[in-house]
C-alpha cells in the first residue's frame, strides 16, 4: 500500500528532511527514492532531490518505495557474554556472527539469513562482558530512534553488584553523577533483591552503568539488558535472534 501524508507545517521544508524527521526513512534513503522516481507531491513525480514541500501539499510514496524501506531488516539478538557488539579485535566474536539459521528463533519460513560478509552494524553499545538485547541493522531511522541525540527511548537492565548498598548510593545513581564532565540524565534505579538492581536509562554513555556504579563504590558482576523501548527479549534463548516485525519497527520509531 502506498504511503500518503499531508504536510501540515507552517513553512516549506525539503522533502528528504521532512521524511527523515517523520521517521519514514533517512535523508539519504529519501534522496534515493526521489532519484528512482518513487516520490510524488499532489500527483506530480518529484524529480529534484532538493524539492521542498509546501503547507497543505500531499506527498505519496509509491508501493515500490514502501517495499524497499520495509526490506531493510533489523535483527534482535540475545547477546551472550564474551561476544562483542562493536568492531571486533582479532580473535573476538562479533555479534553479527550469531545470525545463522541454527540460531534463528521462531518461524524460519521466508526469513533470509544474512551472508557472512554482510555489514550489519550494531545499534547502540553492549560491551563484551554484558549480555542481553542487542539490535543490529542498517536501518538509519531505527538507529536514530534508538541512539540519536534526541532519543528518549528507555533501556532497561538487570544488574548484579558487589559492595554495600545504601539509600544514599541509590539516590546518587538516580541523579547526581557526572561522567566525562557532563551531568547524567535522571535514571530509575530500584533494588530487586539482595545485590540486584534494576536500571532504566534514557541515554547510552560508554559503559555507563559500570562507571556509575564505580563512582559509588559498587562493582558490577553481571549486566543484562532486558528491554529497549517497546522491545523485550521475552523467552528467546541466549545466542539466538529474530527479525523485528513491521509493527515493532513502527512502535520503536514512534518512541
Amino acid at each position: 500500500m502506498a504511503f500518503t501524508r499531508t504536510y501540515d507545517e507552517a513553512e516549506p521544508q525539503r522533502v528528504n528532511k521532512w521524511l527523515a524527521q517523520s521517521g519514514v526513512c533517512s535523508r539519504r534513503e529519501a534522496e534515493q527514492l526521489i532519484s528512482d522516481g518513487l516520490v510524488s507531491i499532489d500527483g506530480e513525480v518529484v524529480e529534484d532531490v532538493g524539492r521542498k514541500i509546501q503547507p497543505g501539499q500531499t506527498l505519496t510514496l509509491a508501493d515500490r518505495a514502501t517495499a524497499k524501506l520495509d526490506a531493510v531488516p533489523t535483527y534482535l539478538v540475545h547477546k551472550p557474554r564474551g561476544v562483542v557488539s562493536s568492531q571486533p579485535d582479532p580473535g573476538q566474536v562479533p555479534a553479527a556472527r550469531l545470525l545463522t539459521r541454527a540460531n534463528l528463533w521462531g518461524d524460519a519460513r521466508g526469513v533470509a539469513i544474512p551472508q557472512s560478509g554482510d555489514l550489519i552494524p550494531p545499534i547502540g553499545r553492549l560491551d563484551k562482558d554484558s549480555r542481553g538485547l542487542l539490535l543490529l541493522s542498517q536501518d538509519g531511522v531505527v538507529a536514530k530512534a534508538v541512539i540519536g541525540p534526541q532519543s528518549e527511548l528507555e533501556k532497561e537492565y538487570r544488574v548484579a553488584v558487589m559492595g554495600e548498598l545504601t539509600e544514599e548510593k541509590l539516590e546518587l545513581l538516580r541523579f547526581g553523577l557526572e561522567l566525562d564532565g557532563r551531568e547524567l540524565r535522571p535514571a530509575e534505579v530500584e533494588v530487586i533483591s539482595d545485590q540486584r538492581l534494576s536500571f532504566v536509562l534514557r541515554e547510552g554513555r560508554n559503559r555507563q552503568i559500570r562507571r556509575m556504579c564505580e563512582l559509588v563504590d559498587l562493582k558490577v558482576v553481571d549486566l543484562f539488558r532486558v528491554r529497549v523501548g517497546p522491545l523485550d527479549l521475552g523467552d528467546m534463548p541466549e545466542g539466538h535472534w529474530r527479525l523485528l516485525t513491521a509493527a515493532e519497527r513502527a512502535a520503536l520509531v514512534a518512541g
